[in-house]
């Protein structure tokens, strides 16, 4: 052997041993093997499916996550990790952002990524937000195939938080070409995306079958097929997880995470999100219904034993708090939650003309948070303010709360990411998609934060309105839920709480089964 090959046989081992140390060995070892089985809290619809539908809620992000990618995301270690774009960049006067793209990737159907791609899902998106972001976007510009500029009518400091976080699923990209070609019926029937997994099957309600995606860009997955399973009762979710015919049961709460919690074969995993429980008042700007009265709501607010529901429901490890903006956001108001004092609920309804109560009809938890709708429904039974608990299917919920058709109480509970502008956006702000009324001054306030640059500044003005939905008592809030997952015996890595702003597994390509 000359010197010459020594030299090129020294640089071809070097090169091996380098990508086996990358790659984790051989590339047999890399394949993705098994099947995970999820039971998740509620049925599946399709419209889960499609980032252009997501709502205010954190529910769609749970197969987005999977199917889809987004130009940024949180991810472990980052909360606007970079995914399909490279990098990004704001101009000077705070009017552009310009977008570099990752090159090479490609749909799960082989059609390529583009800036083009970037482009139509942002003008196809009609979910949380999609009015906001539409108005305030002069336009979006191709500069070349990966780099991607959008120009706004004038600066707004929370472009990123809107666009480019989970949010709104804005910046989740879909294939131009693809559904150009089958129309939005075929892509509903199967969705193509850039994610981790790809769509195998779905049985709408039921189950969604997902097969691993060996050229996802970041990481190829370890697991070869997840199984994601519409099981809105728990009991259930916690008997197909004792038996084995599911690897990891989500939101498991009350008897159920303690029955996971003794279990030695079973893992109660838990993470506190970007999330927040309360009860909504739909009618509080109805002048002749009971929730005009501000006293009936501060009522409300006083008869919740909110760290009684805590133990009951989240064995304490949730948070208690006064708002509805997660501690973890930023500009938060930090507001103490109101004390538990039925006594003095029931004065404040007998100023309020109620000494004997009143029928205020339905209570309308998220699905399938019965129990916590019916803990809250005995709560304000005490002190007389009498209730009946409406169940309903998730995206029937989210259909009737957009359409403005729930009356009587909402309660509501979101992990939907952004900070307390996005979150005052889309439950306080007047026209925005949950909100049945508002207030000219919180509405004013909202537009001069949603302009001002300097961050100080700008502080001081959400900390006012969060001041005056306190004062006014536009909602009844609970606690910061502690979310507990339970998990198998088979799963070594279930991706929860990896990033703590994500109630649920993720990402899926970190997740791991034990070796047999």
């Amino acid at each position: 052997m000359t010197t010459r090959d020594r030299s090129r046989w020294l640089a071809a081992v070097v090169a091996f041993v380098l990508v086996s140390a990358l790659t984790g060995g051989t590339s047999a070892q890399a394949q993705p093997e098994g099947q995970l089985a999820i039971a998740f809290d509620a049925s599946i619809a399709p419209t889960f499916l499609d980032p252009a539908e997501t709502s205010g809620l954190g529910t769609p992000f749970v197969f987005m996550y999977a199917l889809h990618d987004a130009l940024m995301k949180p991810l472990p270690g980052n909360d606007m990790a970079p995914c399909l774009a490279e990098s990004w960049r704001e101009s000077a006067d705070g009017l552009t952002y310009e977008f570099k793209l990752r090159e090479g990737l490609k749909f799960h159907n082989g059609d390529p990524f583009t800036a083009e791609d970037v482009k139509f899902s942002f003008l196809r998106y009609k979910g949380a937000s999609a009015k906001l972001l539409h108005e305030r976007v002069k336009s979006v510009d191709v500069l070349d195939p990966y780099r991607v500029r959008f120009v706004l009518h004038k600066p707004w400091p929370d472009f990123l938080v809107f666009y480019a976080t989970p949010a709104t699923g804005a910046a989740w990209a879909v294939p131009k070409k693809y559904i150009e070609k089958v129309g939005e019926d075929g892509f509903r029937r199967q969705p193509v995306g850039l994610g981790p997994y790809r769509f195998v099957s779905m049985t709408p309600g039921l189950e969604i079958v997902l097969e691993a995606n060996e050229q996802y860009w970041r990481k190829k997955p370890s697991i070869k097929r997840i199984v994601i399973k519409g099981v809105p009762d728990r009991t259930t979710r916690l008997a197909m997880l004792k038996t084995g015919e599911v690897d990891i049961g989500y939101l498991m709460v009350g008897l159920e995470a303690a029955t996971v919690k003794a279990d030695p074969k079973l893992r109660l995993a838990q993470v506190i999100p970007s999330a927040t429980w309360w009860v909504e008042f739909p009618e509080q700007w109805k002048p002749g219904s009971p929730w005009h009265d501000r006293r009936v709501r501060l009522a409300v607010n006083l008869a919740i034993d909110k760290q009684g529901i805590n133990e009951a429901e989240r064995l304490g490890y949730s948070r208690l708090t006064g708002s509805i903006i997660p501690s973890v956001m930023e500009f938060q108001l930090r507001i103490p939650p109101y004390p538990y004092d039925p006594a003095r609920a029931k004065r404040l309804l007998a100023e309020a003309g109620y000494p004997n109560g009143f029928d205020a009809g339905d209570i309308t938890p998220l699905p399938p948070f019965t129990t916590m709708g019916e803990a809250v429904a005995n709560n304000l039974g005490a002190v007389g303010i009498r209730t009946r608990v409406r169940s309903l299917e998730r995206a029937a919920f989210l259909e009737a709360w957009r359409a403005k058709k729930l009356t009587g109480l909402i309660m509501n509970a979101t992990a939907a990411q952004g900070n307390a502008a996005s979150r005052i956006e889309t439950f306080v702000a007047s026209g925005s998609a949950y909100v049945y009324g508002g207030y000219p001054d919180i509405d004013d306030l909202f537009v001069q934060q949603a302009q001002e640059r300097d961050r100080k500044r700008r502080e001081a003005l959400l900390h006012q309105i969060q001041r005056l939905m306190h004062e006014r008592v536009m909602h009844a809030p609970i606690f910061e839920p502690a979310t507990l997952h339970g998990v198998g015996p088979r799963v070594e890595e279930p991706a929860i709480g990896l990033n703590p702003l994500l109630y649920f597994a993720g990402p899926y390509e970190e997740m791991r089964l034990r070796k047999p």
